[in-house]
């Protein structure tokens, strides 16, 4: 079997990786993750996450390559990681009552043979209506700074919706493990064989 690489730092994908009881290694990818004008949401997903997986080929060129992406959008907007308590609170004072949508680009690349298979996941998170206190007591608990829509599914950010709905709830925390199944599938791969 090819080893496996993700093509990513986040412990957080690197959990949900782990789940599937593969062996894998872990590197940084250094691509630039800025839009490109007029780019959709599912489009920039796609081509970062094709990107993350192909910018690791010549130093990996036996493997087997994961690269993902994701981004959150709200009311039409791209909204990335909030960075700080304020931006946090605005950002779920926005989301309140709404539905935030999150897209994510899974790519896995076979550096031997150069074949690229790629996938967006939808993911739809149904906010209940939010107070202004339970906002900041959320934000304060579990200071969700470095994620997209300012919230931890895994966490106690499920006390803030009503419903999730989608095909992967591993989605949205940022590795599609279905889809990732059946690309690694397409190319030999099984943890259950």
């Amino acid at each position: 079997m090819q080893q496996l690489l993700l093509a990513s730092t986040s412990p957080y994908r690197k959990m949900l990786l782990e789940k599937l009881h593969l062996p894998f290694i872990t590197a940084a990818p250094q691509v630039d993750e800025a839009p490109l004008p007029g780019e959709s949401a599912e489009a920039l997903v796609l081509r970062l996450a094709a990107a993350k997986a192909q910018a690791l080929a010549n130093a990996y060129p036996d493997h087997l390559i994961i690269g993902s992406d994701q981004v959150c959008v709200l009311n039409g907007q791209i909204t990335g990681k909030p960075h700080s308590e304020a931006q946090a609170c605005e950002q779920l004072r926005q989301a309140s009552g709404n539905v935030v949508t999150f897209y994510t680009g899974l790519a896995l690349y076979n550096s031997r043979t150069q074949h690229l298979q790629a996938v967006c996941e939808p993911y739809q998170v149904h906010f209940r209506p939010l107070g202004a206190k339970e906002i900041a007591h959320y934000v304060r608990l579990e200071q969700p700074l470095n994620c997209a829509g300012s919230f931890k599914s895994e966490g106690l950010g499920i006390a803030l919706f009503d419903k999730l709905t989608g095909r992967d709830p591993n989605a949205l925390v940022g590795l599609p493990l279905i889809a990732l199944l059946e690309m690694l599938r397409a190319e030999g791969v099984s943890p259950l064989a």
